[in-house]
């Protein structure tokens, strides 16, 4: 959650200039200072400040890697493309491969291409 001091700044000098589907809102300084770039920032839904909560074309955008603000996008989809998902890790939705100790299973056996290295 934003402190005070940042929701204070936002509101003095921040222009809204959009949002992103998980609920994150974008901002850019009002005033252009001559010889500086506008400072950008976001405000982020989650209580947590969880900066992989920010999808890859925002992203761009706050690092100036892209000008214009990302539009929502059209629908249209690659094939490889998937939605963006924020790092799990340390939550329920977390990745555990089979025979972890916190998932059952049992762990694939080794297929023996490995060879341990031994010092001569």
């Amino acid at each position: 959650m934003a402190n005070a001091i940042t929701r204070l700044m936002t509101w003095l000098h921040g222009e809204r200039v959009g949002d992103d589907p998980l609920g994150n809102v974008y901002y850019q300084d009002r005033k252009t200072t001559a010889g500086r770039r506008r400072r950008r920032w976001v405000i982020y839904s989650n209580p947590q400040d969880e900066a992989s909560t920010v999808p890859p074309d925002m992203h761009a955008w706050l690092h100036y890697t892209v000008d214009a603000f990302p539009q929502p996008k059209s629908g249209h989809k690659y094939a490889w493309e998937k939605d963006h998902l924020p790092n799990l890790t340390g939550t329920a939705g977390a990745y555990l491969p089979p025979g972890h100790t916190l998932k059952p299973g049992k762990r694939a056996a080794a297929t023996g291409d490995y060879e341990a290295w031994s010092p001569e």
